[in-house]
């Protein structure tokens, strides 16, 4: 087994550098329509609270049904070609979006935006250009380019709206992958040799015993219920500040406090969370903040501050599990199936969002503003109902270890039970083809040095 360092090289750097950069103008240019359509659709022919809410979220559906196949496909045609051919999709449904004068249009434009579902192949040439013990940190990276991404078009959608029009967002976001596609070729290195990678991409054999699993259910539901609150309260939220006397130019100021305070205020719990081991208590915390701050945004409490407050409350409570829900989905899940697991916490999050904006639209056609909140607020009760019984997750580690390529294929499968041997490792899952094991530990119970001495380079890779 080889010995290998956590330092990152040159064409790793530039890998990771363009590909969260790639990541988070894609995720800006889909979320920056968030805080300001349901404002600016009086101005579209035909439009409605539910078709607004459906122009929301349209783009999760499409999204839901073409990750899949666009992952393997670029496992077919390489990486780079489709993560382009799925840019130039984005780009058309922004330019779509950009010269509707109906909302009809807009829907059609906001498909066509999310039809370029590249998150997988993006992941997947991420996985392609790093090594195993320095993957878990390129990850985090993509990670945190998306909850930046979510802030900045919290605060951008606004300001432009205010000065160009609901047309500027979506000329604002053509322009987005236009640049996107200049960072792939540019910054992005030449894509290596193609490979399977089971902590990032699908693995349809393990697809049956993922979705069988209760406790994997339940981060899926988490991530989809939360994704769809999120998604209908915007059918609402900016008619909210309007009428708290906020005009729409400084929609974005109120934005951007709520968002720098949400997230000063989430950093502290997300440490109680990991290092205090208190994941299903912040979990159930989080939730019980969202259902509060829905009812509370429903009208229980009037007034600039008040509206303020739970807006902030609410941010709090989503950042939170945002940062902690896959966090747990990885203790979870099996050794080698924390692709697969993610691929389906993924789906769940676009189904959520695209059945959000749908039953905000629908709950604002039909009951009016308040009905939206009331009725994410009942979903949040039941949200938390079902995830009270949740078993705790053990703080367990991936780790994946790099198998020299001379070794025997039947020897390597032995490996399996000398692995399972070491005191702390509780799950193993030997790939003889891809010359690679992938571990499951407690670090709190770890016998380090047997598994250095079984590993043979004192340095396994280090995963969440």
């Amino acid at each position: 087994m080889r010995k290998v360092s956590g330092l990152l090289l040159a064409t790793e750097r530039r890998a990771i550098t363009g590909l969260a950069g790639l990541y988070a103008t894609r995720m800006l240019g889909l979320f920056m329509v968030l805080p300001v359509l349901a404002l600016y659709a009086d101005d579209l022919a035909g439009a409605t609270p539910l078709l607004v809410g459906l122009a929301l979220g349209i783009y999760g559906l499409t999204q839901a049904v073409l990750q899949i196949p666009f992952g393997l496909l670029s496992d077919r045609l390489g990486r780079k070609p489709v993560i382009a051919f799925g840019l130039v999709l984005f780009m058309l449904g922004s330019l779509v979006a950009a010269q509707a004068d109906t909302i009809g249009v807009v829907i059609l434009g906001r498909c066509l935006q999310g039809s370029g579902a590249v998150a997988a192949a993006i992941m997947a040439l991420l996985a392609d250009q790093t090594r195993e013990q320095v993957r878990t940190a390129a990850m985090a990276t993509i990670g945190l380019s998306i909850g930046v991404a979510f802030a900045v078009a919290m605060v951008l959608g606004p300001w432009l709206a205010a000065d160009y029009g609901l047309a500027g967002v979506f000329w604002f976001t053509a322009a987005l992958a236009l640049l996107g596609l200049g960072v792939l070729w540019k910054l992005v290195p030449p894509a290596p040799r193609r490979v399977r990678h089971r902590d990032v991409g699908m693995d349809r054999e393990q697809l049956r015993g993922i979705l069988a699993r209760s406790d994997l259910w339940r981060m899926d539901l988490s991530i989809f219920a939360l994704h769809l609150v999120l998604m209908a309260i915007f059918v609402a939220v900016p008619f909210r500040l309007v009428n708290a006397g906020i005009a729409e130019p400084q929609h974005g100021l109120v934005y951007l406090g709520v968002m720098l305070l949400a997230f000063v205020a989430m950093v502290p719990l997300v440490i109680v969370a990991e290092k205090r081991r208190r994941m299903k208590s912040m979990c159930l915390a989080a939730i019980t903040g969202i259902t509060l701050s829905l009812f509370g945004l429903a009208g229980l409490g009037e007034g600039t501050w008040a509206l303020f407050g739970w807006l902030l409350l609410f941010f709090i409570a989503f950042n939170l599990l945002e940062a902690t829900l896959p966090s747990m989905l990885s203790k979870l899940a099996p050794a080698g199936a924390k692709g697969t697991a993610m691929g389906v916490y993924s789906t769940s999050q676009f189904l959520g969002a695209f059945l959000g904006g749908v039953l905000g639209g629908w709950l604002a056609q039909q009951w009016g503003l308040s009905a939206v909140f009331i009725g994410c607020g009942l979903l949040g009760l039941a949200w938390l109902a079902a995830m009270v019984g949740m078993t705790p997750p053990r703080h367990l580690s991936s780790e994946v270890v790099a198998l020299d390529d001379h070794e025997q294929d039947d020897a390597l499968e032995t490996l399996m039970a000398r692995f399972a041997d070491v005191a702390g490792v509780e799950d193993v899952l030997v790939v003889p083809e891809e010359r690679l094991a992938y571990l499951k530990v407690d670090r709190q119970r770890l016998d380090e040095q047997a598994l250095a001495r079984l590993t043979g380079s004192g340095n396994p890779h280090s995963g969440t």
